[in-house]
């Protein structure tokens, strides 16, 4: 299964697709996409846009798993956030690909067992997990990276509860 995992943002858009095998994770491809903070808004979501669009063309991803936004202090971040999220999961839409949505809290679960982890945890254990040498850069490129592995871990652990049901039933 090909994951693709996306840190939302409009200045950096940080993306990462992982092929998942349960139990190993494998880096194909990372990065995060740019825009100019001098170019009008409008045009930073449709470079956004496209670009997504040419990613999963490119990389054909089983699944697109992406952070859920949550409110901060600073209202008009957090709308031109939203805003960029909005041209994503609609980029995946008109791709058709499934799209899953993790909180952060979801994510540090998933990647180090403990919910309250630091920053500079999730990025080792994202570092680990995936054999690299070193940790991604920007920080939302691995931010990425996590979010495709917690939607992997998720997956494992929904096929196995599954499979639990299944058994208890018959």
């Amino acid at each position: 299964m090909i994951i693709m995992g996306i840190d939302p943002g409009y200045a950096l858009v940080g993306f990462g697709f992982v092929r998942y095998t349960p139990p190993h994770f494998v880096p194909v491809e990372y990065g995060s996409i740019t825009t100019k903070a001098e170019m009008p808004f409008e045009s930073r979501l449709e470079i956004i846009f496209k670009r997504t669009l040419e990613l999963i063309d490119k990389r054909k991803p089983d699944a697109i798993a992406i952070e859920r936004l949550y409110y901060t202090n600073n209202a008009k971040t957090v709308i031109g956030v939203a805003e960029a999220r909005g041209v994503i999961l609609l980029a995946a839409k008109i791709k058709g690909v499934p799209i899953f949505e993790y909180t952060p809290l979801q994510v540090k679960q998933a990647v180090t067992g403990y919910g309250q982890a630091l920053k500079p945890q999730m990025q080792e254990m994202t570092r680990r997990l995936l054999c690299l040498k070193e940790i991604p850069k920007p920080d939302d490129t691995a931010d990425a990276l996590a979010i495709a592995i917690c939607h992997g871990q998720n997956c494992t652990v929904k096929r196995r509860l599954s499979k639990t049901y299944h058994y208890q039933k018959n």
